[in-house]
C-alpha cells in the first residue's frame, strides 16, 4: 500500500458532520468528507459523480493533531435576493490557528494522481468551507510500501514554531491520532462522515469505524533525516488566489 499526506493549515478551518437549523458547528479534527471534497474538487469531480467519489471514499483516511487550534464562534447574516428580507441569525464555529496532516491510504496509482491534481487544482483547495483557505499548500508527499499509521509518525512535526516552544520538553512530542479501522479490529468510536454522494439535491454520508491512538515524533529538527531539516525551515510565503489574480489581470 502507499499513502499521500497532507498538511491542512490555516487561520481558519471548519470541518462539520451536522447543521441543524442556524447552527453550523466543527469537529475538533478534519472529517473524511472534507478532505475527499477537496481531493474531488482539486480533480474537478461534478457533483453528481458517484462512481468517481466512490475510488475516493475507498481510500483509508487518518489525521495527526499536530496543532489543535482554538475554537472559536462567529455569527452571520444574509438578505433574500428577491425580497430583500433578512435572513435568521446563524451561528458558524471555526477552528483557529490549528494544524492538522492528514492521510489517505491505498492504490498508489489514484494517489499519485491526486498528488498531481493538489498541484495543480481544477478548484482551490479550502479546508472545510470556502471561507477558510490553506496558508500554505496542502499536498506533502506520497509514501510507497507503508501504512497509514507509520506514515503519519514518519512525517515530520507541522506545528508552528511558536507553539512547538510550547511543547519542547524533550526530544520527541506526542502527538493524537484518528484513523479508520483495519478490517476486524476493535474500533473505539463511529462518525458520519464516510462521502456516498456529493449531490446537491441529496448529500449522503454513511458511518464510519474511528480509532483513536497517538505517534511520537521528534519535536526538533533531526539532522540525520533531510525531510525533517526541510520541514523545520521557513516554508515560502503562499498566496493560494494568487493564480487568479494573475488570470482577471
Amino acid at each position: 500500500m502507499s499513502v499521500l499526506t497532507l498538511r491542512l493549515a490555516g487561520p481558519l478551518q471548519s470541518w462539520g458532520t451536522a447543521a441543524r437549523f442556524v447552527r453550523r458547528t466543527t469537529e475538533t479534527a478534519p472529517t473524511k468528507s472534507g478532505v475527499i471534497g477537496m481531493l474531488a474538487a482539486a480533480q474537478g469531480l461534478a457533483r453528481g459523480d458517484d462512481e468517481a467519489l466512490a475510488r475516493l471514499g475507498a481510500l483509508r483516511f487518518g489525521v495527526r493533531i499536530d496543532q489543535p487550534g482554538t475554537r472559536v464562534r462567529d455569527f452571520q447574516t444574509a438578505h433574500h435576493a428577491v425580497t430583500g428580507k433578512s435572513m435568521p441569525l446563524s451561528e458558524r464555529f471555526y477552528l483557529a490557528d490549528a494544524v492538522f496532516v492528514a492521510a489517505l491510504e491505498g492504490d498508489r496509482a489514484l494517489l499519485g494522481e491526486l498528488h498531481a491534481a493538489l498541484r495543480a487544482p481544477v478548484y482551490p483547495p479550502y479546508l472545510g468551507r470556502r471561507s477558510c483557505p490553506p496558508a500554505y499548500p496542502v499536498e506533502l508527499s506520497v509514501h510507497d510500501d507503508i501504512e497509514l499509521q507509520q506514515a503519519l509518525r514518519n512525517e515530520p512535526w507541522q506545528a508552528a514554531p511558536w507553539y512547538r516552544k510550547l511543547r519542547r520538553s524533550g526530544t520527541t512530542v506526542s502527538l493524537a491520532v484518528l484513523r479508520e479501522a483495519c478490517p476486524g479490529e476493535d474500533h473505539s468510536d463511529v462518525q458520519r462522515d464516510q462521502p456516498l454522494s456529493f449531490a446537491a439535491e441529496h448529500r449522503r454520508h454513511a458511518l464510519r469505524t474511528v480509532i483513536s491512538t497517538a505517534v511520537d515524533v521528534p519535536n526538533v529538527p533531526d539532522v540525520s533525516n533531510p525531510r525533517a531539516v526541510a520541514a523545520a525551515r521557513a516554508v515560502p510565503r503562499h498566496d493560494p488566489f494568487a493564480a487568479l489574480e494573475e488570470e482577471s489581470a
